[in-house]
């Protein structure tokens, strides 16, 4: 299919068949998600296909019980968390090395992304590093973040919400369905998952086959010329 007709075929499907849609094109959709680009390359994304029935019931639950939820073949779950910078550190500094990048590669994986990712106990770098953009930023262009620990949170959300799109884009090539569900009690869903307190829950992937009256109507969007600003 191509780009742009997959493109215009996602829609957000609310209701799906009882077809069961294949395992393998999850798993191929997946392949397409980890490609996403994400900020510096540190991949601080996870994504929980829940195969469980128990599991599945509950996070069902977990998602209000909402239409997508209850009918969807599949559910994954995508999750940003900052400190995943720890688990890619060394096989990106090993990459940086053998690709002979520059030295200013080499030591923004080992220097500085440590220093933009951290926080401190109860988040008391954050002042600091604030302290430190506002006066470089008085005489030039600078980074003003990430600083605190909502920060750093909000720079992997951006990537796994990149990381979705993609899954979803792929699920609409592969022929199938998808709703990107933000509809969830997301403490619920992090005590379901095991997750750590710096992990943040992005959103809830129904996957599956469009079902009749999948979604409650033609696409909406606001013309170009409101949104598209020409400098």
């Amino acid at each position: 299919m191509d780009f742009f007709e997959a493109v215009k075929k996602r829609r957000s499907i609310r209701r799906y068949t009882q077809d069961p849609f294949p395992e393998d094109l999850v798993e191929k959709a997946l392949e397409a998600a980890v490609l996403a680009p994400n900020s510096s390359n540190t991949q601080t994304w996870n994504f929980y296909w829940v195969r469980s029935e128990e599991k599945k019931k509950t996070l069902i639950e977990n998602c209000l019980s909402q239409s997508a939820a209850r009918t969807a073949s599949h559910l994954l779950v995508v999750v940003a968390d900052p400190k995943l910078w720890k688990r890619s550190q060394s096989s990106l500094i090993e990459w940086a090395q053998k690709a002979n990048a520059p030295k200013e590669v080499v030591m923004y994986y080992e220097k500085l992304v440590p220093i933009m990712y951290r926080w401190g106990f109860l988040n008391l770098l954050a002042p600091i590093k604030d302290l430190i953009f506002f006066v470089t930023g008085l005489f030039r262009p600078i980074m003003r973040g990430p600083a605190s620990r909502r920060d750093a949170q909000e720079v992997a959300i951006k990537s796994a919400a990149l990381a979705a799109e993609n899954f979803v884009l792929a699920i609409s090539a592969l022929g199938g369905a998808s709703c990107m569900m933000e509809g969830f009690d997301e403490w619920r869903v992090k005590k379901l998952l095991n997750l750590s307190s710096s992990a943040r829950v992005v959103m809830v992937i129904a996957v599956g086959y469009e079902a009749e009256k999948g979604t409650w109507g033609p696409q909406v969007r606001l013309p170009m010329n409101e949104v598209v600003h020409r400098l």
